[in-house]
């Protein structure tokens, strides 16, 4: 089970950081990733991270601005999100166990278990 946490209503420049509790399973072993989906666009990759924490994966437009990590000790991942636009305004999902290969961490059905996702606004 994936609870995701720490969305909210913010203004553009802010920071939030979302949290993923992971129970159940082998978290520690899992590759994990954060996905969001904004209204009437379909789910995208945001971040990814291997199961050691060693590799991690950023999409474009968020390089540079959001920070994935985790604590294997706490079977959490976590969702750095600084300088927010309004175009990171989405339900913003955590996945699980996620494939081996570093370039299939973008699709979603490569994913076994999801959160049930936690909004993020952010207005300008």
């Amino acid at each position: 089970q994936l609870q995701a946490s720490g969305g909210g209503l913010v203004q553009a420049g802010v920071s939030l950081r979302l949290s993923c509790a992971v129970s159940g399973g082998t978290f520690t072993i899992y590759n994990m990733a954060w996905f969001r989906q904004a209204p009437g666009k379909e789910r995208e990759a945001v971040a990814a991270i291997r199961w050691s924490g060693s590799v991690t994966f950023y999409a474009d437009s968020v390089k540079g601005r959001f920070t994935i990590s985790r604590d294997n000790a706490k079977n959490t991942v976590y969702l750095q999100m600084n300088s927010l636009k309004p175009e990171d305004t989405a339900v913003y999902y955590c996945a699980a166990d996620g494939p081996p290969l570093v370039s299939n961490w973008i699709w979603s059905s490569g994913y076994d278990y999801w959160g049930q996702g936690t909004l993020v606004t952010v207005s300008s």
